[in-house]
């Protein structure tokens, strides 16, 4: 299995069930896996057989910054769609959280592993 990763990727979104959470931007925390299309760029060492994180990077936080979602669970699937559409990963493990939502918890999220149909 071959993957690329980014982690701990601060987004800024507006996110929450209720009116007064989606007024303010949060910040989101991401953890992002893609499995590699194929093992060619192992060989070739060739950007175009790569895919490109930096645009990874960049579409989420684009994404992210320009989408209002009211649940977590559908924000990571909609992270999963784009990385698995857009950048044709094999398959993608989405983490996303945010930070210090509840007194005394840290981070709360969701996790989700998606394949390419």
């Amino acid at each position: 299995m071959n993957k690329i990763f980014v982690h701990d990727l601060r987004v800024q979104t507006r996110i929450g069930v209720y009116a007064w959470e989606r007024d303010l931007a949060q910040t989101l925390r991401l953890d992002v896996e893609l499995g590699l299309p194929s093992d060619r760029v192992f060989a070739t060492g060739d950007f175009a057989d790569a895919i490109d994180y930096a645009a990874v990077v960049k579409r989420l936080q684009a994404f992210a910054a320009d989408h209002p979602h009211q649940m977590l669970e559908r924000f990571a699937q909609a992270v999963a769609d784009i990385v698995l559409g857009e950048f044709a990963a094999s398959w993608v493990k989405v983490r996303v959280a945010k930070l210090a939502p509840i007194a005394g918890v840290r981070e709360l999220g969701v996790e989700i592993e998606r394949q390419r149909a």
